[in-house]
């Protein structure tokens, strides 16, 4: 999930596509919405929002949309090093905010666990390998994860991997050759919705491969799109692309599902990409629109604590559909509120202490 919001001079003069901002935070909003659901609703069938996961392909995509229009033209000059300090700085205090989290959640969750079934160094061991993002799905309490302490991070993971791909060779190479590979991938992410039945995996140990070909197809994707300028001009706003969005994640489940998410991923949301960079946003939807941008990110990375915990709660207590609605949506904005918090008491000054730091090094 890359949230990079280029600053520098070199940028200064780029246009911005604060609608692709917006509609950044509404697909967080699905996700911690989805988080919750799939608890209540173990038959996704019955979930309203039970393809809410595809925003992580929804997010992949944007990925690779905003990583080609912020380095393509200066990553050859600004180097490999500072290519990889930025990305860091930018993606890994949440990480580690993520990771504290979890494990804060897993020690004192006041709902039920099984804190006794697992040794002090292998709950350090499971700390230490989320805190660096090195795929560990070994705790069966949090659903062998692969990052136990803090769930999405799968898709961080790839994220990562693909910053490190493109650095090395995908801003090098040609459209034609670009366009090859995003084809190949595109046969990969078929070849998963028909194996899997589903494009839900990448999160587990056994599903470790379909997350390699999301992040292929959905960020090939979206760097094809930025530098083909398949920009789509339309007079569609914001409330326009936030429901067309909607629409992919709440989808009725079917046994067609491995084949609707793979049209999805291919088609629909590239075609979202194009219309959101090239629809009209009102000036009065601006302020908000960035801010959902900006807060998407330590949304998406701080909300999984308190899922789990959620999680041993209504399993050991079942509350009436009244309780549940109300503990939901509370929960979901007060997840909300402390995601703000926390980019704006954490996150941002941290990264801006690391970047005074960088530049005083030089």
């Amino acid at each position: 999930m890359d949230t990079s919001q280029p600053t520098t001079a070199v940028l200064e003069t780029k246009q911005h596509f604060e609608i692709l901002d917006g509609l950044r935070g509404i697909a967080a909003f699905a996700v911690v919405v989805f988080h919750f659901m799939e608890w209540i609703f173990t038959d996704p069938s019955q979930n309203f929002i039970g393809h809410g996961f595809l925003a992580v392909d929804f997010f992949f995509c944007l990925s690779g949309f905003v990583i080609g229009y912020a380095y393509d033209d200066r990553i050859e000059k600004m180097g490999l090093r500072n290519f990889f300090i930025s990305r860091v700085i930018r993606l890994h205090p949440l990480v580690i905010a993520g990771s504290i989290l979890g494990l804060l959640a897993f020690l004192f969750d006041p709902f039920g666990g099984h804190l006794e079934l697992y040794s002090t160094g292998k709950i350090i061991l499971t700390f230490i390998c989320s805190l660096f993002l090195i795929p560990f799905p070994v705790i069966a309490d949090r659903g062998f994860n692969l990052f136990s302490f803090n769930a999405p991070a799968w898709s961080l993971f790839w994220e990562y991997i693909a910053n490190v791909v493109y650095a090395f060779f995908l801003y090098r190479i040609g459209k034609s050759f670009l366009l090859l590979l995003t084809m190949l991938s595109a046969v990969a992410i078929c070849y998963v919705g028909y194996n899997s039945g589903n494009l839900l995996g990448g999160w587990s140990g056994p599903t470790f491969w379909d997350g390699c070909a999301r992040i292929s197809y959905s960020f090939l994707a979206g760097l094809l799109i930025y530098r083909s300028s398949w920009i789509i001009k339309n007079r569609f706003g914001f409330a326009e692309l936030i429901i067309l969005l909607l629409l992919a994640f709440f989808m009725p489940f079917s046994k067609w599902n491995w084949i609707a998410e793979p049209l999805i991923v291919l088609f629909y949301f590239p075609l979202l990409i194009s219309l959101g960079a090239g629809a009209v946003l009102k000036p009065e939807l601006k302020k908000a629109c960035v801010l959902s941008g900006k807060i998407s990110y330590p949304l998406y990375m701080t909300h999984y604590a308190v899922l789990w915990m959620f999680g041993n709660y209504y399993t050991n207590y079942k509350p009436d559909t009244m309780q549940l609605t109300f503990i939901v949506v509370a929960s979901v904005f007060l997840l909300v509120g402390f995601a703000y918090l926390v980019m704006v008491l954490y996150d941002v000054p941290f990264r801006n202490y690391l970047n005074i730091k960088r530049l005083k090094k030089k």
